[in-house]
């Protein structure tokens, strides 16, 4: 089986970006983005649907776009604070690739992993494929690729075990079939994604984990690649006690509803 160097450059790949406060962090993000496609000779945009921050992120964004191009920066801002999930689902109306990827703008996911999940998804025609922090190979199993472990630095004790608890909670109750269900770190056949995103409900971060156990119920084949998460380089975490309650919350809907 090939390694990662052998991917097939026939498709492109649109990044949805929901951006809020991100004026420090977006430049970076967009360069390492741009740097890996073109090194892969891969076709790219990215969307990028900034939620009215009040720090200047737009003008960095129409920046970018000056830089890169209106074909590979596409901006589509909204008003205000809407959520991430409608966010997403804002942006999947502007995507012109055959795959989408969703990530945080924030730097938390490296972009180094992409060519990984693209290889997984060529390898093995998956309809997704998701990073995870909870394993130490992907599955299935991507031979040759330099797959390393998946982890989590620049977190607490505290929120590690809260991230733990989350994915155990949801694992037990939902049986998703992925070991990291609270992750945004994924690649979506563009036509998986419009069908699952139609019929989510759930809004905020319960809206990942929702989409991946609909995605089993409805039978897409899903991939994992260990990815290591950073916390976020500038600004402040977005996670709060009100998410973790919308979580459980959401795990119980699920439970109930799928």
């Amino acid at each position: 089986m090939p390694g990662t160097d052998s991917i097939d450059s026939g498709h492109k790949y649109s990044v949805i970006l929901p951006t809020y406060n991100e004026r420090k962090n977006l430049p970076i993000i967009v360069w390492l983005l741009a740097k890996t496609f073109d090194a892969h000779s891969l076709a790219w945009e990215i969307i990028i649907v900034d939620d009215g921050s009040p720090d200047g992120t737009l003008e960095i964004a129409k920046q970018l776009q000056a830089t890169y191009g209106e074909n590979r920066i596409i901006l589509k801002p909204r008003a205000g604070k809407l959520g991430l999930g409608t966010a997403y689902v804002h942006g999947l109306n502007f995507c012109t690739g055959d795959f989408v990827i969703i990530m945080d703008a924030d730097f938390s996911h490296h972009p180094k992993f992409i060519p990984q999940f693209i290889k997984l998804q060529q390898t093995y025609n998956l309809d997704i494929v998701t990073g995870t922090r909870y394993r130490s190979d992907s599955t299935p199993r991507l031979q040759d690729a330099g797959v390393a472990p998946g982890g989590v630095y620049g977190w607490d004790l505290k929120r590690k075990l809260v991230s733990r608890g989350a994915n155990f909670l949801a694992d037990t109750v939902l049986d998703p079939g992925v070991s990291d269900l609270t992750g945004s770190f994924r690649l979506y056949r563009i036509h998986v994604l419009r069908h699952i995103i139609s019929i989510t409900v759930s809004k905020g971060y319960v809206f990942q984990m929702e989409m991946m156990v609909r995605a089993r119920a409805l039978g897409y084949t899903v991939g994992e690649i260990p990815i290591t998460f950073v916390d976020r380089i500038y600004g402040e975490s977005k996670l709060g006690a009100d998410e973790i309650v919308g979580y459980a919350k959401g795990v119980w809907m699920l439970f109930t509803g799928v």
